[in-house]
């Protein structure tokens, strides 16, 4: 999803020479395969988008994968585009990096100052790694590489798979199934209260463009909205944009996750960029993706 996002704006900008590879083609994981690809083709600026994602059901369940793939792709990516002399790279993170209980709005000092929230933590994990790395990349040998943490992401080719998905892609598949069959009621996670600020996924790319071209500084920064919301009125917004009339239960004895995660965005604010998809017009966006996408979900 930001992969593509990315190319789509750097196309929109007027940049011909955009190089890219699906993990079909190119398997990040491999060193070697990563080497070649960054010999053959040497690109001049690098965004570091690729990662494995997902929910607090795949976090959960998949730690292992989690921890491994993320690490060896920013490892394997980090190290080629120094050995090749990239001239800039971006490694994007999550706002999952921050202790579960930093003081809100997040800022970036607020880095390695508590405990993580433990149903994301291997995923976490790897990505503070990476920032580590292009920061001691940095520091050694002069690179140029930046670290990017965006809010939670939303928007065209997002993964609606029923399991491993985000929560707001998860829940516009739910709403939607639930309407065509008719179902009284959807069934949510939690108690529905903890707090979430989300972006466009466009939107990011369009940060990630301005900040390649604006931003050199080693210290993180955040991307986001600025705009919190509630999980259940989260889902109170999706079921509305679907068209979904039907209870919202919410099922207590699963988890809710870290109960406020709103990243301070002054920073890069201050630099001149400030998103522009709200909520509403993003979710109703990303729906029509899903239909046009997702023809055969019953």
């Amino acid at each position: 999803m930001v992969g593509s996002s990315i190319i789509r704006e750097l196309k929109k900008q007027g940049y011909s020479s955009v190089i890219g590879r699906t993990s079909s083609e190119l398997d990040l994981r491999n060193q070697k395969e990563v080497q070649l690809f960054f010999e053959q083709e040497k690109p001049e600026y690098v965004f570091l988008a690729a990662a494995k994602v997902g929910g607090i059901l795949a976090n959960s369940l998949y730690k292992a994968e989690f921890i491994y793939d993320n690490l060896m792709m920013e490892a394997n990516v980090i190290k080629a585009a120094h050995d090749t002399g990239t001239t800039k790279l971006m490694l994007l993170g999550s706002s999952c990096i921050y202790p579960k209980f930093a003081e809100q709005p997040i800022k970036e000092g607020s880095l390695l100052t508590g405990i993580l929230e433990e149903t994301n933590d291997a995923y976490a994990v790897a990505k503070i790694a990476g920032i580590k790395m292009c920061q001691s990349f940095r520091q050694q040998y002069g690179d140029n590489f930046i670290s990017v943490m965006p809010s939670n992401l939303y928007g065209y080719g997002d993964n609606y798979h029923p399991q491993n998905s985000h929560v707001l892609p998860a829940l516009i598949r739910r709403f939607h199934e639930a309407k065509i069959n008719n179902q009284p009621s959807v069934t949510l996670w939690g108690t529905g209260k903890p707090l979430r600020e989300f972006l466009f996924a466009d939107d990011l790319a369009e940060a990630c463009v301005f900040l390649m071209n604006e931003y050199n500084s080693p210290e993180i920064i955040n991307v986001g909205s600025g705009v919190e919301i509630s999980i259940l009125e989260l889902a109170q917004l999706i079921a509305q944009i679907v068209g979904y009339r039907g209870e919202i239960i919410n099922d207590l004895s699963k988890p809710d996750g870290t109960p406020r995660k709103l990243m301070d965005v002054s920073r890069v604010r201050a630099l001149g960029w400030h998103h522009k998809t709200d909520l509403h017009s993003g979710i109703a966006l990303s729906y029509q993706d899903f239909l046009s996408r997702n023809e055969n979900i019953k």
